[in-house]
């Protein structure tokens, strides 16, 4: 199954992914991100969501940063996420 996602830096743009990998990914960063700044990097959300993910759905951690990316970015055109605007780049939730 498919669903409908958003980008934050494309805005307009619907691409389409795999349900379960996108619902998986979403619960472990919405377990994992801070509700208040200064947030996480994105190597710090990629290292923090692995131990979280189904073997099933992401066997060895495989196209974990894709699909954090993919996510994350989803999250972020929603206003589910928000990123800071210092270096690196960080994020937390709304």
């Amino acid at each position: 199954m498919k669903i409908e996602i958003e980008n934050v830096n494309v805005p307009g743009q619907v691409t389409r992914v795999d349900a379960v990998k996108y619902e998986d990914m979403k619960q472990a960063l919405l377990k994992v991100l801070p509700k208040k700044a200064p947030g996480y990097t994105f190597d710090e959300i990629k290292t923090a969501v692995k131990p979280l993910l189904p073997e099933a759905t992401f066997p060895g951690g495989k196209a974990c940063g894709w699909w954090a990316k993919t996510v994350q970015l989803d999250l972020e055109a929603k206003g589910v996420l928000q990123r800071t605007d210092a270096k690196p780049l960080r994020w937390f939730q709304n």
